[in-house]
């Protein structure tokens, strides 16, 4: 289970010192999906790098499974999947996505058959030796997922990582990753400015402060699980959208 507990953040110093985070709190539990809203700006993916471990907090602690780990070791507590798929144009799809094995001190052989296994699963089979300029910004995206679940986190972390597709390809990949997730389980925290996104994938909602950011409300998405495309188009499901589009409509800074 993860606790974030009154975590702060700041960047700069003197007289040009930026509070990004200020008081922010929030629990994950494990096998919950929960997503991260608020305006732009507002600090969602430094809390994302904070728990990751790439920073370190200001104030406040990050509670994981009880203990409080440092930085450096939540870098190998969760598996973290950025906005940007982040694959090498000179390596293959494969090579691309047991690249995290690899870096882990497994074998290259055992790392790609490991890796090769999951592509039917992951919608990439028949694709294992292409380039990634070969391939649509979805299989790209799905490609990255894979390299991140590979690494067997029990918790990974997705800061937007559609928010640079078109809609329909979002809509597509949103669909897919409910299925999966029924699937393959586990805990996770997705960082999204779509309300419509973050219902149709999460169980809570954290809505976060213009900066410094802090979580000022939090929406319980009360959809059957296993979850599918069709739940988030239900009455009940549009209910829970239009009150987090209010939500954070309600935290956008004034002109």
């Amino acid at each position: 289970m993860l606790h974030v507990e009154g975590v702060g953040k700041r960047f700069g110093s003197g007289d040009q010192v930026v509070v990004a985070l200020e008081d922010a709190s929030l629990s994950v539990a494990d096998g919950e999906f929960a997503a991260l809203v608020g305006p732009s700006g507002c600090g969602k993916t430094t809390l994302l790098n904070l728990i990751a471990g790439l920073e370190d907090v200001d104030e406040g602690r990050i509670v994981v499974d009880g203990e409080t780990p440092s930085a450096e070791d939540r870098l190998t507590r969760f598996g973290y999947m950025p906005q940007q798929d982040l694959l090498f144009p000179w390596r293959t799809v494969l090579e691309n996505v047991s690249l995290g094995l690899e870096v882990q001190g497994v074998p290259k052989g055992e790392a790609r058959s490991r890796a090769a296994e999951l592509f039917p699963q992951f919608g990439l089979g028949g694709f294992e030796d292409r380039r990634p300029h070969e391939l649509s910004g979805g299989m790209r995206q799905r490609a990255s997922f894979l390299r991140t679940y590979l690494l067997g986190r029990p918790f990974l972390l997705l800061d937007e990582p559609f928010g640079a597709l078109d809609s329909i390809t979002r809509g597509q990949l949103q669909t897919w990753l409910a299925e999966t997730w029924n699937r393959i389980g586990g805990s996770a925290l997705l960082v999204t400015h779509d309300p419509h996104e973050a219902v149709a994938l999460s169980d809570r909602v954290f809505v976060m402060s213009p900066r410094p950011g802090r979580i000022v409300n939090v929406l319980d998405v009360d959809l059957p699980r296993p979850r599918t495309a069709r739940a988030a188009e239900t009455e009940a499901a549009h209910h829970l959208i239009d009150a987090l589009r209010h939500e954070t409509e309600e935290v956008e800074p004034q002109p």
